[in-house]
């Protein structure tokens, strides 16, 4: 498993130093003629891989308890990313000397090097298996591993079961799962895509917009946060991924309604609420489906919506709309309520069935080796 993400971020960050040997980078008007339009593609194939395999790797290691914070802390610092990449930016705009190479150029290769070393020290220092020798259990602590692993209910296999696959199709929660990352990610798809040109069209200078930038992901961090502390304290999931949803709304609303262009920038901020429930909705996916090749299945279809979701979003901002960008924000205000309803569809669902299950306990005990899911354990309980 750590073979896994130390190769797609050396293959990402050969690719990104690759990027800045390009003549030019895709823009709205060059995307398909521009010269580096391949290596962004690969950029983005390279990408792909990472959540899934980190998500795996949570679900693998720590509780369905646990996992939340350290979900949540993997998309904290992609906000982190967010501030530290508008940092870089705003040097690169400010250096003195380019040395003849292009601003773009500069971040392309600074990212790429720093990736560079990061995969080398997660091949050699990833733990992937909980049982790993390298961890030098002893006979107490091997037995603690053991309740964990009944826990987190995940025995990694290499046997690919096609009948939890079909199973996973036929259920209404997939799907609902599925396209509910899709409608989170065409938001997000444009918004991070565009909140400099928005800043800009806004009447903010170019400089300006990095700042911009810069306390967007911030936001972005601040409402991951504050939705995996309510889940803990109230041991609710579906409700905060609601709740972070309805924040995200009202944010959008306020970009369309609010009058002064820089009183808008508090509906930017709040429109990142969708981040904690993002994350949330990655959580409840983890903790909620049981079966080794289901849950890949659950975690790789997952990535493949939130891909599409991320592609079609900027298409929505039509340059003819701006500064306002109404249409765009409607059909987000639009998808934003569609996840509501699936959510709370989803967890009335599962409440139901753990109704049925705690009212009617089975007398046999669920062997973890068995590789069950969710729907074949009989003592399956979900988390809501």
């Amino acid at each position: 498993m750590s073979f896994l993400p130390s190769f797609t971020w050396v293959s990402w960050s050969t690719n990104s130093q690759i990027t800045s040997f390009c003549k030019n980078y895709p823009s709205e008007d060059t995307l398909v003629s521009s010269s580096s339009f391949g290596v962004q593609f690969l950029l983005g194939c390279f990408e792909a891989g990472i959540y899934p395999a980190l998500t795996l790797l949570v679900s693998t290691f720590y509780r369905k308890s646990e996992q939340a914070v350290r979900l949540g802390l993997f998309w904290i610092f992609n906000g982190v990313a967010t501030v530290v990449g508008g940092l870089i930016s705003y040097g690169i705009q400010v250096m003195p000397n380019d040395h003849g190479i292009a601003k773009w150029k500069w971040l392309m290769l600074i990212l790429g090097c720093c990736t560079v070393l990061l995969s080398a020290v997660t091949f050699f220092f990833l733990i992937d298996n909980p049982k790993s020798p390298a961890l030098q259990l002893n006979p107490e602590q091997e037995i603690l591993v053991e309740e964990r692993i009944r826990d987190n209910g995940v025995v990694r296999t290499s046997a690919i079961k096609k009948e939890q696959m079909f199973e996973a199709l036929k259920e209404f929660r997939f799907w609902a799962f599925m396209f509910s990352c899709l409608f989170i990610t065409i938001q997000n798809g444009a918004m991070v895509s565009y909140i400099p040109l928005i800043a800009m069209d806004f009447g903010f200078t170019g400089i300006q917009s990095i700042f911009i930038t810069l306390g967007s992901g911030l936001s972005f961090i601040v409402w991951i946060g504050l939705a995996v502390f309510l889940s803990k304290k109230t041991k609710q999931l579906f409700y905060i991924i609601a709740l972070c949803m309805c924040i995200d709304i009202l944010g959008l609303i306020l970009l369309v309604a609010l009058p002064d262009v820089r009183t808008k920038l508090i509906g930017v901020y709040l429109s990142n609420g969708f981040g904690g429930a993002y994350v949330l909705m990655m959580t409840a996916l983890s903790n909620n489906v049981s079966g080794y090749t289901k849950k890949i299945f659950y975690n790789g279809v997952f990535m493949v919506f939130y891909t599409i979701g991320n592609f079609v979003g900027p298409f929505l901002m039509v340059d003819s709309t701006k500064p306002v960008y109404l249409p765009a924000m409607l059909t987000y205000i639009i998808c934003n309520c569609i996840v509501i309803l699936l959510m709370l569809l989803v967890r009335a669902q599962m409440a139901k069935i753990n109704r049925q299950r705690i009212s009617n306990p089975s007398s046999t005990v669920t062997n973890v080796e068995d590789n069950l899911t969710d729907v074949q354990d009989p003592n399956f309980i979900y988390r809501l």
